[in-house]
C-alpha cells in the first residue's frame, strides 16, 4: 500500500527568485487544477464549501503560484505547466453494414420506387437491434433509412386515400349519355 504524503509547493517549483512561480498559467493549468480539487473532494478530502471556494480560486489564478496555494495542504503534486501535444484522433468504429444497407435502400426509393421500401424498413429494423447488442456504430444510419422508408409508406397509404377519394367524387359525376 502507498502511503501519500502532501507535498509542499516549493517542492516542485522552481525558488521564485528563478521567476518560475510568477509566470502566467493557462487555461489548460487552471482546467488541471480543478481536475485536481475534483479527485480530492470526491475523495473526501475537501468539504463542498472547500471546493468550491478552491474551483473558484483556481479559475481567477492568474500565475503558477496562485494554482499551487490551492493544493498545498492535499496529497497531490503541484501544478506544472501542461505541455499540450498533437490531438492524437482515435479512429472511428466500423459502422454496422445492416444500418448503411437500410439508409442506401432509403434513398434508393427516390430512383427505383416502392421496391426499395420494405428492405430499407427490415434492414433500419435490424441493424437497431445489432446495434443495441454489439454497440458498433451506425444508429443514425439506420434511423435515417427507418424514417425515409416508413415516410415512403405513409406517403403512399396518403396518396392512395387521395386517389379514392377523387375517384369515388367523380365516378357518379359523370352524366350518362
Amino acid at each position: 500500500m502507498v502511503v501519500e504524503a502532501p507535498m509542499a509547493a516549493a517542492e516542485d517549483i522552481p525558488p521564485a527568485g528563478d521567476g518560475w512561480a510568477k509566470i502566467r498559467a493557462a487555461d489548460a493549468d487552471r482546467e488541471h487544477m480543478a481536475g485536481i480539487l475534483g479527485n480530492a473532494y470526491t475523495e473526501g478530502r475537501l468539504t463542498k464549501d472547500e471546493y468550491d471556494a478552491r474551483l473558484d480560486a483556481a479559475w481567477s489564478a492568474r500565475t503558477y503560484a496562485d494554482l499551487n496555494q490551492l493544493v498545498t495542504d492535499l496529497p497531490v503534486q503541484a501544478p506544472v505547466p501542461v505541455h499540450v501535444g498533437p490531438a492524437t484522433v482515435a479512429p472511428a468504429g466500423k459502422a454496422n453494414g445492416l444500418a448503411v444497407a437500410s439508409l442506401v435502400f432509403g434513398f434508393a426509393q427516390f430512383m427505383v420506387g416502392p421496391v426499395a421500401t420494405v428492405p430499407a424498413i427490415v434492414f433500419g429494423h435490424m441493424a437497431r437491434n445489432q446495434i443495441k447488442q454489439t454497440g458498433e456504430q451506425g444508429a443514425g444510419l439506420a434511423l435515417a433509412g427507418l424514417v425515409l422508408g416508413w415516410g415512403a409508406v405513409a406517403l403512399g397509404i396518403i396518396l392512395m386515400f387521395a386517389v379514392m377519394t377523387v375517384a369515388a367524387g367523380t365516378h357518379g359525376a359523370v352524366p350518362p349519355p
